[in-house]
């Protein structure tokens, strides 16, 4: 059985790091990471992940809401990383949220959930 693939979306590169190595360990394979909307796009309409984890907040004050809405429109369960008080528009209200600071068990457990759909 080959290992479930992650998209990573996150703008910090040491943040992008510590995620790609929890992945690792916790047995996940990193499906590719991205920093900006238009990056995160692309590969979503490429495909090739079984779900994404996505920083609400991009650098230069880009929202990751389009990419959201294009996992949603694909059917890709995500879960979203946010640091404060991010409100979801009203079509992702019922996403899951993953806190940062990112912990492994965090990340475990958001993962497990989300693939168990």
């Amino acid at each position: 059985m080959t290992a479930p693939a992650i998209l990573i979306v996150e703008d910090e590169p040491l943040i992008a790091m510590m995620l790609e190595d929890f992945l690792d360990m916790l047995g996940y394979r990193v499906a590719g990471t991205a920093d900006s909307v238009g990056g995160a796009l692309a590969m979503v309409a490429d495909g090739g992940f079984d779900a994404a984890i996505l920083d609400v907040n991009l650098r230069d004050g880009e929202s990751s809401w389009p990419v959201a809405d294009a996992l949603s429109a694909a059917g890709a369960p995500f879960v979203l990383a946010t640091g404060g008080n991010d409100i979801a528009p009203a079509r992702h209200e019922d996403v899951a949220l993953l806190a940062k600071p990112f912990t492994m068990d965090g990340v475990k457990s958001a993962l497990e959930r989300l693939l168990e759909r």
